[in-house]
Formats: structure tokens, sequence, C-alpha cells
């Protein structure tokens, strides 16, 4: 069985879990481990189930634990070395054994899974989405993203289940109380992505195949769920395509229910 959760997701802590019958991974550590043990309890597996975390990229949101965690239970971390290099504090942490080194251009195996990264434009060190196999299946991983192009729209395509970014609600980012200077980061080409270019996006891959959707890293303060769903189904409408999508909204504050992929 090839599965997905996602733990946590959102502007304050990012944490998913993606399993077989033999290997169990997550990607990101940016929550409490309190937490994060917690989440996985719920969905039946202990934190000794883990057999590697992997690395979007260095923000404290997804990373907030990372260190603590691996160091405490021996877990192997996944990342490209401009991201070890640019969390020192989450580094010295990991024992040199576990620190594995990818490039992102290229393709590495945990066990049963085939991680396949992928650059994507984020304002971080050298940030990477993820397609993620288990024998002829794929699910991927596609947060933080400043704008979506055709290269990682080619990489989106066909997968079994997506999490993509819908962070913010242009209209309600304008009169958010954030600095401009903030305002500009999330909003321009390496911040984040928004719900109506999510919408954009899922309209593009649903002729491709891709069914099964999750929003995820939403904002506390400049999006709400209902509106994120709004966005995209108004969008399916207004283009009036018939389609068997499934659409779900990942939470901040709990476990989402497993997707089985296979």
């Amino acid at each position: 069985m090839f599965k997905f959760c996602n733990l946590y997701s959102g502007s304050s802590g990012n944490c998913s879990f993606v399993g077989t019958d033999n290997i169990n991974i997550l990607i990101d550590c940016g929550e409490s481990q309190k937490k994060i043990l917690t989440a996985l309890e719920s969905i039946g597996t202990n934190i000794n189930q883990i057999n590697a975390i992997v690395v979007t990229h260095e923000h404290s949101d997804h990373v907030k634990t990372l260190g603590a965690i691996s160091k405490k239970y021996n877990i192997p971390v996944y990342a490209n070395e401009k991201t070890f290099n640019n969390m020192p504090e989450q580094t010295e942490l990991i024992k040199e054994e576990n620190r594995k080194i990818f490039n992102t251009d290229d393709h590495f195996e945990i066990g049963d899974l085939q991680i396949h990264p992928f650059h994507i434009p984020h304002d971080a060190a050298e940030p990477c989405g993820y397609n993620i196999y288990n024998e002829n299946n794929k699910i991927s991983i596609a947060t933080d993203i400043g704008h979506m192009d055709n290269s990682i729209l080619k990489k989106l395509e066909e997968s079994k289940f997506l999490l993509l970014e819908s962070n913010y609600e242009p209209e309600i980012l304008k009169y958010a109380k954030y600095p401009y200077y903030l305002k500009r980061r999330i909003s321009g080409p390496n911040g984040h992505l928004s719900n109506q270019e999510a919408s954009d996006t899922i309209i593009k891959l649903l002729s491709t195949g891709v069914n099964n959707i999750m929003l995820g890293h939403l904002s506390k303060e400049t999006n709400f769920p209902e509106l994120a769903y709004k966005t995209v189904m108004d969008e399916i409408i207004n283009n009036k395509i018939n389609n068997n999508l499934t659409l779900n909204v990942a939470s901040r504050i709990k476990p989402s229910d497993i997707i089985n992929i296979a």
C-alpha cells in the first residue's frame, strides 16, 4: 500500500508522511516534536518506524525540529548541500552518517520509494519539490512556489496525488497588517502561490489525469480553507470542465485523512 498523510500544513509549520508496506518517511519537520509524534500515533505509526526525513528547504516552518528528531531517534536526513549549509543549527544536531546529501537534479531511493527532487522558485538556498514513486504510482509535493512554470507543471503531470500550495488570497494580502516588504515577498516570483495561481495550475493538470489534490501551506492571516477550495471549484465551473476531481484542504492543526494511492 502506497499512502500519504499531511500531518500539518501552513505558514506555522509543515510535515507530511509518505509510506509503503516497507518504508515510512517524513517530508519536513516544521512542528514541535510532541505534535509530530502525536500526529504519527493518530495514524497508527510510531516515530521509531520512520526510516528517513526528506527536506524541501531550510525555512523554520519546515525544519523547526528536524535536527532534534533526527538526533533523538537516529533518523537519516536527505537534503541538498546548500540546504544543509543554510540550516547550521539543525545540521550540527544531525549525526554525520545521517546527513544524506543529494543533487537536486538526481534521483535517489529510500527502500522501495524512488525520490525525484526538482527545483522550485522560492527565496531559500536551493528549495525543491518532490515526485515520489512506488512502482508505477507517483505522488507530488509542490509547496513554497513563487510562481508556476512549464517545467514544474511537467513534473506534476500524471500524479496520482498532489499536495499543491494555495497560500494566500491577493485581496486579503493587500489589506493585511504586514509590512510592505513582506507583502512583496509573499506575492513575488520567489514567494508563494496564490489561490488563483493554484486554481490555474489545477485546470492545466486535470487533462493529464491528475484528479486527487490537496491544497496546502495556507496562510493563517491571508487565506481561508473555504476560500481556497471555492476558488478552485469556481474555476472548474467557469471553464465547464467535467471531471472527477477529489479536492481537499490540508489543516494546520491536525492530520488529514490517509490518502491510499494504490
